[in-house]
């Protein structure tokens, strides 16, 4: 199909880019990659009545260690994050994460905030910065403000971002000590959304003991969804083959998977089960 006729702005600025979305009301949509807003468009899911393209707005595309966090902006590509040196030594849960969205043609313009902004628990960074812990910084006209991920989805495509507002940064404490991360997803095909995936972020002292988990899970809830009872199971434990199976178990109990053509209720959770277990063992591996 063919999307709605709308108009068309290219700002060089974010302070152009907020006058622009006030201009143009809460029908206007920013447009960053639009590998996600774009395909909605063509089928008529969404109809916006303006797109403000960010792309030539300067200084929103970096990767980098700052103040003790992992500083990425907003418009940093998915491609960015699969050849940064900094990413494969420290994050490889972003590598993991980055060879199974889509295609290179989606990852070569795809970016990082938009991924995040679109809102929809289908997509994969939004787990993996659940399990990371992040922070989003969200720009407007009033200034900036910081909203833990945890906090930042509302509901079906519904985020923190405000009318008039843009989120510019992703800010991940930094990597430290014995930490490891892993993430994978279970698809129909290559570049499918996820039957179900799983991210696990872990970090152990010098005895073993777990002292930080983090586990998000993809497509199995409404809204990108905390495995909070199985990250409890972890923290203080040895991570012995009974605590990893009890925090699967409980990841697989709490999501709230939905019966499609990608598979039943209870096949999901099952593969909830099957994927946490594995994802915090490649963890552990890689903090050890």
């Amino acid at each position: 199909m063919i999307a709605e006729p709308f108009g068309y702005s290219s700002p060089q600025s974010l302070d152009e880019a907020y006058a622009l979305l006030h201009e143009h009301g809460d029908d206007a949509k920013i447009l960053a990659g639009g590998h996600s807003l774009i395909p909605m468009m063509k089928l008529r899911f969404a109809a916006p009545t303006h797109l403000i393209d960010i792309n030539k707005i300067p200084g929103l595309s970096y990767i980098k260690e700052e103040d003790g966090f992992l500083k990425i902006g907003a418009m940093t590509r998915e491609v960015d994050l699969e050849e940064s040196d900094i990413i494969s030594s420290r994050y490889q849960i972003f590598t993991d994460a980055s060879k199974l969205i889509a295609d290179p043609q989606v990852r070569n313009f795809g970016t990082i905030g938009g991924n995040i902004a679109h809102g929809d628990a289908a997509n994969d960074h939004p787990a993996v910065m659940m399990a990371l812990d992040a922070e989003v910084e969200i720009s407007g006209q009033d200034g900036k403000r910081s909203v833990s991920i945890n906090e930042f989805f509302h509901g079906f495509y519904t985020t923190a971002v405000q009318h008039g507002e843009i989120l510019t940064e992703i800010r991940i404490p930094a990597a430290s000590g014995h930490f490891g991360s892993a993430y994978h997803k279970a698809e129909r095909k290559v570049g499918d959304y996820a039957t179900a995936g799983v991210a696990v972020v872990i970090r152990v002292d010098d005895g073993g003991i777990c002292t930080k988990a983090g586990i998000g899970l993809t497509n199995v809830n409404a809204v990108p969804m905390r495995a909070i009872r199985s990250e409890e199971a972890l923290v203080g434990s040895m991570l012995s083959a009974g605590d990893i199976a009890k925090a699967a178990q409980y990841a697989a109990e709490d999501c709230n998977p939905s019966s499609d053509l990608r598979g039943d209720e209870d096949y999901k959770r099952h593969l909830v089960s099957v994927i946490t277990k594995r994802m915090i063992n490649r963890a552990l591996e890689r903090a050890k």
